[in-house]
């Protein structure tokens, strides 16, 4: 190519090159992950909240998913008006979810899941930023955001955690929300494949052969996992699912902090309770409803431990409906 046409060509390329440089830049921006990790720090938060600097999208959303069980006397909505990270949105376990399933926090469909999003102002492109209360620290948060991985939601991440944004005199609001603008959201099948089901941990249950292969990890206090202390719920019967595992969810939280522990200490305590870290090993999580058994699940990833995990979605409650004792599926120890 001559040096004549490449001086008379080159001023003609200069517009689609700088425009396609655009482009990449605006395609780049759009997909980049203001975190590097899941887990993310309140000055880690507090520093990208503070570049938001317009209401559309991209753009950061602290989503709290403050809920409490049945007899505790406290409510997340409430707790939610009282104090939150400015901005926030009230992520509600009670309200989005499968509004037919007889079960407290069953996947919702996905049409529910959608409007939920229009309605809490968030869009596709947001990183979602998911905290408990100051005063659970970290469990029920970790459920919210595993409901935005099922839907696909592609920057979704914890904070660990609220008690300590308070305490870091990062700012909070009180009182009732402003008014939120709605936004488009696409309507996404659920990943089913992050889903484990009744049936499937009944034929584990009844499947000696599977118990090298898959574990059940429950998340519960130990004392309704032996049968010995009652569950939350009135008239449901306590105990275990035959083989299962008594990993509490409170051994992997620290007690000062209410953060999650360290990686290594993860991996100690999930030792210590018999969990094999082989990704030969498939790993089933449950709880009383699928709410702290997620906490589970961000726990074995922290650690690094491998195998297919997946969270019974109708977990204890139920298991204890839909089996009695006398079919030998229900183990008090």
């Amino acid at each position: 190519m001559s040096t004549f046409f490449l001086q008379k060509i080159r001023p003609a390329l200069a517009p689609v090159r700088n425009q396609y440089t655009q482009s990449q830049r605006l395609y780049k921006a759009k997909m980049t992950r203001p975190f590097s990790s899941f887990i993310v720090t309140p000055k880690d938060l507090h520093d990208e909240l503070r570049k938001n600097t317009s209401t559309k999208s991209p753009k950061t959303i602290p989503v709290s998913a403050e809920w409490f069980l049945p007899n505790d006397g406290r409510d997340g909505r409430q707790e939610f008006l009282q104090l939150r990270i400015p901005g926030a949105r009230f992520f509600d376990l009670d309200t989005i979810k499968d509004p037919v399933s007889p079960y407290p926090h069953m996947v919702p469909t996905a049409s529910i899941f959608t409007e939920a999003m229009k309605y809490l102002g968030i869009s596709r492109d947001d990183t979602v930023v998911v905290y408990d209360s100051p005063a659970l620290g970290i469990f029920s948060a970790p459920r919210a955001a595993w409901t935005f991985k099922v839907f696909g939601h592609p920057k979704v991440h914890l904070l660990n955690n609220f008690k300590q944004w308070v305490d870091g005199g990062y700012p909070t609001e009180s009182g009732p929300e402003k008014p939120i603008a709605k936004t488009e959201y696409p309507v996404v099948v659920p990943n089913h494949g992050m889903i484990s089901t009744f049936e499937e941990i009944k034929g584990i249950a009844q499947d000696n052969t599977n118990c090298k292969k898959i574990q059940i990890i429950d998340a519960r206090p130990n004392g309704r996992w032996a049968g010995k202390d009652p569950e939350p719920r009135p008239g449901l019967s306590s105990g275990h699912v035959p083989r299962s595992i008594s990993l509490p969810f409170s051994s992997l939280i620290d007690p000062t902090t209410k953060g999650l522990k360290s990686a290594e200490e993860l991996k100690e305590v999930l030792f210590r309770s018999g969990v094999d870290p082989s990704s030969d090993v498939e790993k089933r999580l449950m709880c009383g409803t699928g709410v702290t058994a997620v906490v589970l699940d961000v726990a074995l990833e922290q650690a690094g431990f491998g195998g297919n995990r997946k969270v019974y979605d109708g977990s204890w409650t139920e298991w204890a409906q839909r089996v009695d004792e006398s079919s030998g599926l229900i183990v008090k120890s």
